[in-house]
């Protein structure tokens, strides 16, 4: 197991660094990819198989979204995936070199964020986690404080990305929050699968999508 730390160099260490952990076997791209994400203003861990990978994302420490890799010797990045939605809502962007609809259907359907086919531009790459990163923190640009939302006994907080149903509180994932939020807001009206893919994903609901 190979792992890597890359911090920032330009940044003032006293400012919260967005700390992303890598899960991917090819060691080529992920020292690359901890190197770019590094200089981009990322804290940045390694991690170059699925069983060490899972072990870090539980136990090993807090992090603000997982780059995954689907196709990994011993345990892939579906089965990652499955037993990190288990007990952590963490945000999941998957990386594959496979490109076919059925695997990034199954990545979103387990709960992955976005879906990143490989080769991908490293710029695009960032500008997907700033997305994700802003689907996390709403309204954070504009002062303003969204209310929080009681719809019978389910409880959401925009703020905090607290929900509770009865009392117990919910991991959830980015996109489900903000999907769940779209419904409480929309309480007792039609939404259809149409609004929810423009509103929560951010892109035209396509023929056959199975992502929603």
């Amino acid at each position: 197991m190979n792992q890597v730390i890359v911090e920032s160099k330009t940044m003032d260490s006293e400012i919260h660094l967005q700390s992303i952990l890598i899960i991917d076997d090819d060691t080529e791209l992920t020292d690359m990819l901890a190197t770019y994400l590094g200089t981009s203003g990322y804290k940045v861990k390694v991690c170059n198989d699925g069983q060490s990978g899972l072990a870090e994302a539980t136990s090993g420490g807090h992090y603000d979204l997982i780059l995954l890799d689907v196709m990994m010797p011993m345990m892939d990045g579906f089965d990652v995936l499955k037993k990190l939605r288990v007990s952590h809502a963490t945000p999941v962007l998957m990386l594959t070199a496979r490109g076919d609809d059925y695997d990034r259907i199954l990545g979103l359907e387990l709960g992955a964020d976005d879906y990143l086919p490989k080769p991908f531009n490293h710029r695009e790459l960032v500008a997907r986690i700033k997305a994700i990163f802003r689907r996390l923190a709403l309204n954070s640009n504009g002062g303003t404080i969204e209310q929080d939302l009681l719809v019978n006994d389910i409880f959401l907080s925009p703020s905090s990305q607290l929900v509770k149903i009865e009392n117990t509180e919910m991991a959830l994932t980015s996109t489900e929050f903000s999907t769940l939020r779209l419904l409480m807001l929309n309480a007792g009206n039609r939404v259809t699968k149409e609004e929810i893919s423009l509103k929560v994903l951010g892109k035209p609901l396509q023929a056959f999508d199975r992502s929603i």
